[in-house]
């Protein structure tokens, strides 16, 4: 069901850029601006969001109102605006194997040395333009108003939630790994990952379809503990896999001073000299394998990576639990739990 919902998804792009165009009319204010947002939406992707928003919406639906996926591809715009500032914020040149927002806009500013500005400062504006338009493209579907209304009402707040989980963790960054309590983490967790990417489109989706309260609190519990134990393995991988299997720097998230799971427990469990090693490696600009060695052995001796993977079952359990409960559609039922069970294998 996700494999077949996503070539749907992405054969509605081309017609989703084309409508943007024509209601906003940005490739005449600006081919820049245009060009540049069509270059970055259509760029492949997995589109988890709209398709648990379609999830959402058919598995309490028995029609298929029009619009239906413009409007759930407002979650992955939504997902693309987050992404060209979290991109600036992180200092990452690189975005989906291809150049981030702002390193594309640099590339163009060549030609302007005279410029008194740079790229960042254009895909910030850029990413603000495209906030508009996913709050359009949520618009677009043809439903009941007052649900469509409050079904908007919860993607704004998911809006709200990822920036508030964009700050505290940039402001944790900052801090020292010892005044950093598991609390904390679960609530960058829940807010920068689990909130926007599983519990808001499936409870959006869900809305606009009517489902009742509390399978829509069944969903978003569903959401809330996915993304946390999403994010834990991420966290995994970040440290112990492969580049070449990840895509993604594996040094990074140190270098970045993130506050994980795994860190977390490292350092609560690690010796004196191991705590001090710790807080070197996090003081440096620049990561070294070497140094990610150190680091995986560490984690490895103090048993954190063994607390993770814990954690990981832990939450895909209470995932399920509440799956189960959910009297969404039998096929949608199970569509969910496998998928939940197939993400989190580490």
């Amino acid at each position: 069901m996700f494999s077949q919902l996503k070539k749907e998804l992405d054969a509605q792009l081309p017609r989703f850029i084309k409508d943007v165009d024509r209601h906003f009319g940005l490739r005449a204010i600006s081919p820049l601006i245009f060009d540049k947002i069509q270059e970055y939406i259509c760029r492949d992707g997995k589109r988890i969001r709209p398709i648990l928003f379609v999830l959402g919406y058919r598995g309490f639906s028995r029609k298929q109102p029009k619009n239906l996926y413009t409007s759930a591809l407002a979650t992955e715009i939504l997902h693309d605006f987050l992404l060209i500032h979290d991109d600036i914020i992180d200092k990452s040149d690189m975005r989906r194997g291809k150049p981030a927002m702002h390193t594309m806009l640099n590339q163009y500013l060549k030609v302007y040395p005279q410029a008194k500005f740079n790229g960042s400062d254009l895909a910030i504006v850029i990413g603000d333009i495209m906030y508009a338009i996913a709050i359009e493209a949520f618009l677009s579907i043809e439903e009941n108003p007052v649900r469509k209304e409050k079904a908007l009402r919860k993607f704004i707040e998911a809006a709200c939630y990822t920036g508030c989980g964009e700050f505290i963790d940039t402001v944790s960054g900052a801090k020292n790994i010892e005044n950093i309590s598991e609390k904390e983490i679960y609530a960058i967790y829940d807010y920068k990952t689990a909130y926007y990417t599983f519990s808001c489109p499936l409870t959006t989706g869900a809305i606009l379809a009517g489902a009742k309260e509390k399978d829509i609190a069944y969903l978003h519990k569903y959401g809330i503990y996915l993304g946390r134990a999403f994010q834990i393995k991420d966290d995994i991988l970040g440290i112990f896999a492969e580049e070449a299997h990840t895509g993604k720097s594996s040094t990074s998230d140190i270098e970045e001073n993130k506050k994980t799971l795994l860190l977390w427990h490292a350092f609560q469990h690690a010796t004196k000299t191991e705590k001090d090693e710790i807080n070197t490696l996090l003081g440096k600009n620049k990561i070294s394998l070497s140094d990610i060695e150190k680091m995986r052995a560490i984690m490895t001796r103090t048993k954190s990576l063994e607390y993770a993977k814990n954690s990981i079952a832990s939450m895909l359990a209470e995932a399920l639990t509440a799956i189960k409960h959910c009297t969404i559609k039998t096929d949608y039922k199970k569509t969910l739990t496998e998928y939940s069970q197939a993400i989190l294998k580490v």
